[in-house]
């Protein structure tokens, strides 16, 4: 096959969900209302935290950048889908192909490593409450985000770079509604070993170690928990972390489905479906989950929208 160089000018094309021509009015119509919730559920979110002096605590300040990572990862894919449906163009530049790849790549380890940190504060807070204070400073707070942030990036960057080099060939169809890092390099000519050991590696690093501390956080959350006698204590402690259990349970099991279709599906088709749950569901269901859980949350947005005074 022909190929062109990375210089060249290329333009892939993402052939989405679905190529039925009726499906496309529904698709359009159920992905901007699925993004238009996304931003108002997690910008709401925001707003609330920072307008209420009892938010003001570690826990809603990791909560308020988890909301804007999701922002941030939405804006990167659904708004070009819906311009492809809306004009029927599915070509995307290859800078743009790239920007994308980056964008999504920095904003999923970011949100992992954000998860992490959360599971954290929930640690301190359960396991060392007389400490919580003193250990979750606001110092240490800003910390973390500035180390997530700049895991994400280093991530980025070495993925970005990865992509950059490869040579690809004529046939440059995509069968996903973004570019998916997987699906790039399976159109490159060039030999890809290197691109793959480099992205399991990433991948283990940047995503597994954070889903190792949710997990170390967890087990000594648990273990601490089951050493209390009352049923109330049990409550209490199941009401600190309930909502960020269940954000971690959506965030990593749709992740984990999206690795088990890959294995067992017969087409790219199947799997760009099966990612929806992945990169689109979670970051819409984060602020339900985080505001019909919390009491506190549910009165900071009472004030905020100016139903209760």
């Amino acid at each position: 096959m022909d190929t062109k160089n990375h210089t060249g000018s290329l333009h892939f094309f993402l052939l989405g969900l679905s190529d039925e021509p009726s499906l496309q009015p529904l698709m359009f119509g159920i992905f901007l209302s699925i993004y238009l919730i996304t931003v108002l559920g997690n910008l709401l979110i925001i707003l609330a935290v920072s307008s209420d002096p009892h938010l003001h605590t570690p826990m809603y300040f990791f909560l308020s950048n988890l909301s804007l990572a999701d922002i941030c990862l939405s804006s990167t894919t659904i708004p070009k889908m819906l311009v492809n449906i809306h004009t029927q163009d599915q070509s995307i530049t290859q800078g743009g192909c790239l920007l994308q790849v980056c964008f999504v790549w920095n904003f999923a380890f970011l949100e992992n490593c954000l998860l992490a940190a959360m599971a954290y504060d929930r640690f301190v807070a359960i396991c060392h409450p007389l400490s919580y204070t003193a250990i979750m400073h606001p110092r240490l707070c800003a910390l973390l985000i500035l180390f997530s942030t700049l895991i994400s990036v280093v991530s980025t960057l070495l993925i970005g770079l990865m992509v950059l080099h490869l040579s690809f060939c004529t046939d440059m169809k995509i069968p996903h509604f973004f570019c998916e890092l997987a699906q790039v390099i399976k159109l490159a000519c060039s030999n890809t070993f290197v691109n793959n050991v480099l992205t399991y590696t990433a991948t283990f690093l940047f995503g597994g170690i954070p889903l190792s501390g949710i997990i170390f956080s967890y087990s000594q959350i648990v273990s601490s928990v089951l050493k209390l006698s009352s049923v109330r204590g049990w409550h209490k402690a199941f009401s600190t972390c309930g909502s960020h259990l269940c954000v971690v349970c959506l965030f990593y099991g749709a992740g984990l489905g999206v690795y088990i279709s890959s294995a067992v599906a017969d087409s790219p088709r199947k799997m760009a479906v099966a990612s929806v749950m992945y990169t689109v569901v979670p970051q819409m269901l984060n602020p339900f989950i985080y505001s019909l859980r919390n009491r506190d949350m549910k009165g900071a947005l009472r004030k905020l929208l100016g139903l209760q005074v």
